[in-house]
C-alpha cells in the first residue's frame, strides 16, 4: 500500500474512533438525563460525629429543598456545598452524584484543639484560630482554658474573632497549650488552666496546693524554667503547703505568697 494511502486510512480510523467515542458520551449523558435522584449517601473524612446524616437532610431540607426525584444532572451540587459548608462543625464538604441515584455528601470536620469556657458558654477553637460553639453530638476531649475569657464571642457564634487583638490573644493561648502538649515535663503537671479578671492566666497543678500566677499567654519556655526552679529549689527548702501563689510572670523573678 502506497504511502499516501496508508496516511489516509490512518486518519479515516482515527475519525471514526472519535465519532464512536462522542457516540458512547452522548448516549450515556442521554442515559444519565433518564436517571433521578433516590437516596443520600453520607461519608465522613474524620472520626468525629459533630454532624450525622440527619442534620444534613434537615439543613438540605430546609436550606435547598426537595432533591429526592430530581434528576440527577440538575442538582445543584455547588448549592449544597454552600449549605453544608455554612454549618459551624463542617470545614468542607464535596457533594457528587453517582448513577446508582445516590446525592453523595463527604463531609470534613472541623477539628478542635482549644476549648474556652466562658460562664455558661463554651467554644471550640481549630487550629486556624475558628470559633465554633460545642456540638450536641460529640464532645472531643482539648485542653480547656476557663473564666474571664478575653474575647467577645455570643452563644452561636462562628467565626474568627472579632479584633486583632482577640485573635492574637486566642493564637498565643494555642501556642502556649501546644508547647505544653510537647513537653515531657509540663504536658501532664496542670489540671486547669484559669483567666482571671485582669487577664494573668492562673496555672493549677495536678498535685500541690499551689496556684501559678503565670501572666498572659507568652514568653511560655522562660516562664515554665522559673517554675521548674521554684519545684527545684524554693519547694524542697519550704515544704509542701507554705506558698499558695507563686508569680512567675515578671522578668527574672518568683514571687511566692502564702496566702
Amino acid at each position: 500500500m502506497k504511502p499516501a494511502a496508508q496516511k489516509i486510512l490512518l486518519i479515516l480510523c482515527c475519525l471514526g474512533l472519535v465519532a464512536g467515542t462522542c457516540a458512547l458520551l452522548a448516549g450515556s449523558m442521554a442515559h444519565r438525563r433518564l436517571l433521578t435522584c433516590n437516596g443520600l449517601k453520607v461519608e465522613y473524612a474524620d472520626a468525629h460525629r459533630f454532624v450525622n446524616e440527619d442534620d444534613i437532610k434537615a439543613w438540605l431540607e430546609k436550606e435547598y429543598g426537595s432533591y429526592i426525584g430530581q434528576r440527577l444532572d440538575s442538582v445543584g451540587l455547588d448549592r449544597i456545598e454552600q449549605i453544608l459548608d455554612d454549618q459551624s462543625a463542617i470545614l468542607k464538604s464535596e457533594a457528587y452524584t453517582t448513577e446508582d441515584g445516590l446525592l453523595n455528601i463527604r463531609i470534613s470536620q472541623r477539628v478542635p484543639v482549644l476549648r474556652f469556657q466562658k460562664g455558661k458558654t463554651g467554644f471550640y477553637v481549630d487550629d486556624r484560630g475558628y470559633l465554633f460553639p460545642l456540638q450536641e453530638r460529640d464532645t472531643v476531649q482539648v485542653p480547656v482554658v476557663e473564666g474571664a475569657i478575653p474575647v467577645n464571642f455570643t452563644p452561636g457564634y462562628k467565626g474568627k474573632a472579632q479584633t486583632a487583638q482577640e485573635q492574637d490573644w486566642i493564637r498565643d493561648m494555642m501556642d502556649m497549650m501546644d508547647w505544653i502538649r510537647k513537653s515531657r515535663i509540663w504536658k501532664e503537671a496542670f489540671v486547669q488552666v484559669s483567666v482571671v479578671e485582669n487577664g494573668d492566666l492562673v496555672l493549677k497543678p495536678r498535685e500541690g496546693g499551689e496556684r501559678f500566677i503565670f501572666g498572659p499567654p507568652g514568653e511560655v519556655a522562660v516562664k515554665f524554667d522559673r517554675i521548674g526552679r521554684y519545684y527545684e529549689y524554693i519547694l524542697p527548702a519550704k515544704g509542701a503547703g507554705y506558698y499558695k501563689t507563686v508569680n512567675v510572670k515578671f522578668d527574672r523573678q518568683i514571687i511566692c505568697r502564702q496566702h
